[in-house]
């Protein structure tokens, strides 16, 4: 066995793909020294976690990778990337408008995106290469991680030799996966609920199907409601535009890849046959899966180290990519040396409870809803009811996208209203709200809110420069960066419902004021987790 000499930094990253990448970016930006592991020397040409939110596309804003990641689009930019769900097969005329994300695009800086997550990775990879203080392993697996008082150490192996390292650091994120090595090392438990299903993924090329799905232009995912399904979907969705899909949906137990017709379950879901050429068959479990705690002493988790669930929604590459933002600058002010002792703790209290809340008020109640309509409702015995709750049901999608709006009201470290709580169910709004995402929102000078935001807090003064100077020098004197806005403009008070509003690093309003500021010392403690 070959060991090499021990290696120190101050973060390991354990995952490379989408949310290890992006905090490894969130992280040396800001300074920090790093070392990432990833198992595959390139990534892997599996179609999955496509569907990027408004939301995700500020983080590669804010990442320097957002227009290389538009770039990287599979589908041309002039074709839409919505979805649709029909009933019992695509083409039976049931049919209506899915995950409308453009119903909430004016409260996010930045547009929706759509490409594979290979795509996505190979962009993050080449971000992270232009940041000199993050070193890349490739090729390289963790196998074991230590941790004491005063550090971690994580051991990695080479996959095509018998090479050897250690590392020694001050924190380790665990983000490799639903089999994280580093959840199981560090004694992190897990709740979860299994659904009891065999789900099966084909990746597949068929410009046939591509010509019968002209007659629903713009759209890029499809999904199948079905009687016998009882609630669960076949899911359809483009590569690229005209030749390469995927396609997933429960098979039943025991299912291989020798004993199965995925061209008659294809031909089924669409209702009509078409040329298929296979290029992957793979199979997974359906659950929900959630780490009891994404802390351990210097060990974390973040994406599906610390969450899992069925690909329904989008859900998952963005609740992970949201992960990283959060944690990241909070990493970054605990080792700058501005942070409070309770930081790095509102990492899992934030993240933990907005997760449980997407997967049991989003995820499951959608299963079960379907469930309980196709149970209730058959065009064969009662078109009429079934017309009708179909069109109800056509209204709820787009209630779902617009109640979907991740907070951290209840969160220790922001100002928010008493009882509140963290969750996935909120409200869109323009309103500055403690806890919530900051609306964006062109000031005087014709630049954007979003452009003007520093990489510590922002200040955003609208009317009030005496309370701001107070805070300003709070800010100072224990170390936290502040960066102050001032725009006095009335507009701007009402659009945001305050005059005065503190913005944490990653875009979500810590505090806000009318103008008032009775103890400026304790906000500051307050929204960096005590005193540093």
């Amino acid at each position: 066995m070959n060991v090499t000499a021990e290696s120190a930094t101050q973060v390991v990253i354990v995952g490379g793909g989408p949310v290890g990448l992006g905090l490894a970016i969130e992280l040396g930006q800001r300074g920090v020294n790093c070392i990432l592991v990833e198992r595959y020397i390139s990534p892997q040409p599996i179609p999955k976690g496509q569907n990027l939110t408004q939301r995700t596309l500020e983080h590669f804003y804010f990442w320097g990778a957002e227009a290389e990641l538009r770039a990287a689009r599979t589908i041309p930019p002039d074709y839409g990337i919505g979805g649709m769900t029909a009933y019992g097969t695509l083409l039976s005329g049931y049919r209506y408008d899915w995950l409308q994300r453009e119903l909430v695009r004016r409260f996010y800086f930045t547009d929706n995106e759509r490409l594979p997550q290979y795509a996505t990775e190979a962009v993050l990879r080449r971000r992270l290469s232009e940041l000199p203080n993050v070193e890349t392993v490739y090729g390289w697996s963790a196998t074991g991680i230590a941790q004491d008082a005063k550090g971690v150490q994580v051991t990695i192996a080479e996959r095509a030799s018998d090479r050897q390292r250690t590392l020694l650091a001050d924190y380790v994120v665990g983000c490799d996966g639903s089999r994280s090595l580093v959840r199981e090392g560090a004694g992190i438990t897990q709740t979860l609920t299994d659904h009891d299903r065999l789900m099966v993924l084909l990746v597949f090329r068929s410009t046939g199907l591509h010509k019968l799905l002209e007659r629903f232009p713009n759209k890029s995912f499809y999904n199948v409601l079905h009687p016998d399904l009882k609630g669960y979907w076949k899911f359809f969705g483009r590569v690229d535009l005209g030749t390469t899909w995927f396609f997933h949906a429960p098979v039943p137990s025991g299912t291989t890849r020798d004993n199965f017709d995925f061209r008659g379950l294809l031909h089924g879901a669409v209702g009509e046959e078409f040329d298929i050429a296979f290029e992957h068959v793979g199979f997974w479990e359906l659950r929900v899966a959630i780490a009891d705690q994404y802390r351990i002493g210097r060990v974390f988790i973040a994406g599906d180290a610390a969450h899992s669930h069925p690909p329904y929604g989008g859900y998952g590459i963005n609740t992970g990519l949201e992960d990283a933002a959060n944690l990241g600058w909070k990493l970054a002010a605990v080792l700058q040396g501005w942070a409070g002792a309770q930081l790095l703790d509102s990492y899992g209290e934030e993240r933990r409870p907005v997760f449980a809340s997407t997967a049991q008020d989003f995820i499951e109640k959608a299963i079960e809803s379907d469930r309980k309509f196709l149970a209730e409702f058959d065009p064969a015995t009662d078109k009429d009811a079934f017309e009708a709750e179909w069109q109800a049901r056509s209204s709820g999608a787009r209630s779902e996208v617009n109640s979907f709006e991740p907070n951290y009201e209840g969160s220790s470290i922001v100002a928010g209203p008493p009882g509140a709580a963290c969750s996935a169910i909120g409200s869109h709004q323009f309103a500055a709200r403690a806890g919530h995402h900051l609306a964006p929102r062109k000031l005087r000078s014709g630049r954007n809110v979003f452009e003007e935001l520093g990489e510590g807090f922002t200040l955003f003064d609208f009317g009030a420069p005496d309370a701001a100077a107070t805070l300003r020098c709070a800010a100072d004197a224990s170390g936290v960066p502040l960066k102050p806005v001032e725009d006095n403009c009335a507009e701007a008070r009402e659009f945001y419902g305050a005059t005065l509003v503190l913005v944490r690093p990653d875009q979500f309003v810590a505090w806000v004021s009318d103008g008032d500021v009775t103890d400026a010392a304790g906000i500051i403690r307050r929204v960096v987790g005590g005193h540093p």
